[in-house]
């Protein structure tokens, strides 16, 4: 019997599953050397695939990076729903739980997230991607907050300030200007003083 014939097989991954440990990678890759170094044949150097694997799944280095900001998104979006599905179902205990997932998400990737933005800002992709899913995050927060508005919605104006105050908050939060504690305190008081404004 040949050592071929004891070794066990190696797994394949499926499409999925592939696509999954490379996005997992590249994060790992931008935690620990920065968004300059990520390319598309460092990751399948770091991923311990060939370059064909990588550009099948993302295609450019902007695919890649796109790729990791809808990562990023979807793990927001799930946060969010899980928190408001368990919350009181008060001004303050769903602007509480706003506040917590949207700073707890950005924590979670801290440092990774504001240079993988950097590195699209500008390009269409990142523009077309912001409006893509800011929308459905905004959806979400007028749904658990509308009630309590006094017309029973809020406006566009007041749903911008609150992504303004959840982003700078939560940006400061993971640079260690702000405790995230007081990041979310900050951001639950924003959350209700604009409710509470609605007209």
């Amino acid at each position: 019997m040949s050592s071929d014939d004891t070794a066990a097989p190696r797994k394949r991954l499926s499409r999925e599953q592939r696509r999954r440990q490379l996005l997992d990678v590249a994060w790992q890759c931008v935690r620990q050397q920065g968004t300059d170094a990520l390319s598309l044949g460092h990751l399948a150097q770091e991923a311990g695939v060939t370059k064909p694997v990588v550009y099948d799944h993302f295609e450019t280095r902007t695919g890649l990076l796109a790729a990791l900001y809808q990562d990023y998104d979807a793990r927001q979006s799930v946060m969010l729903e899980q928190a408001l599905a368990h919350c009181e179902a008060t001004l303050s205990g769903r602007a509480g739980v706003i506040a917590g997932a949207y700073v707890d998400c950005v924590m979670s990737q801290g440092r990774e997230m504001p240079g993988v933005a950097a590195a699209l800002a500008g390009s269409p992709e990142m523009e077309a991607l912001k409006r893509a899913y800011e929308q459905p995050f905004l959806d979400k927060c007028q749904a658990a907050l509308g009630a309590f508005a006094r017309r029973g919605a809020i406006g566009a104006a007041g749903m911008r300030l609150l992504i303004g105050a959840a982003e700078a908050l939560s940006q400061a939060a993971a640079a260690g200007e702000l405790e995230a504690e007081q990041a979310k305190a900050e951001l639950q008081a924003a959350i209700i003083a604009m409710v509470e404004r609605q007209a």
